[in-house]
């Protein structure tokens, strides 16, 4: 199952995604936006996987066109953002590299730093000051934690960087 937040008619939504069609939760008496519904995750879950399984089976839910709407990024307003301190392998090279061993604690314990929530976006143009250009270090990772699981986001998102 595929969650989407996105813009329609001027209100921001939630909704499910399948093949060129979004789903929008508002219409499942369910929260409407995605704050909403993880605030109530353990209690929608089920009730949502049975949706989307009818969905599927060709119930007709109201659906959207994926072309009439304009997505965000899938939490629009985390509360915060916490940024994983690099993978292992990368981690490893540079300790390597500068000729010392890899430290044992790194597999044992979680690192990372809180980075700024507010710089979350979706898809894409992504505004930057002129400045930022001079030495770019542009890097792109996603992770998306619902319950216990982590989930590694692997596709690409479409975007373009565009001087302010």
């Amino acid at each position: 199952m595929k969650l989407v937040s996105y813009i329609h008619n001027g209100s921001e939504q939630c909704g499910i995604l399948l093949d060129q069609y979004i789903y929008p939760t508002s219409g499942m008496a369910m929260p409407g936006t995605m704050s909403g519904l993880l605030n109530q995750w353990e209690e929608l879950y089920p009730r949502l996987m049975g949706v989307h399984e009818e969905i599927i089976a060709g119930k007709s839910w109201g659906r959207i066109g994926w072309d009439d709407v304009r997505l965000l990024a899938p939490v629009p307003h985390p509360t915060s953002c916490r940024d994983g301190y690099a993978f292992r392998q990368h981690v490893a090279a540079a300790r390597r590299n500068r000729k010392v061993p890899m430290i044992p604690e790194f597999d044992a314990y979680p690192i990372f730093y809180f980075t700024n929530h507010n710089s979350i976006q979706g898809p894409g143009a992504i505004r930057c000051m002129p400045d930022h250009f001079q030495k770019l270090d542009f890097e792109l990772e996603a992770a998306i934690v619902i319950g216990n699981p982590v989930v590694i986001l692997k596709q690409p998102m479409p975007m373009r960087i565009l001087p302010v």
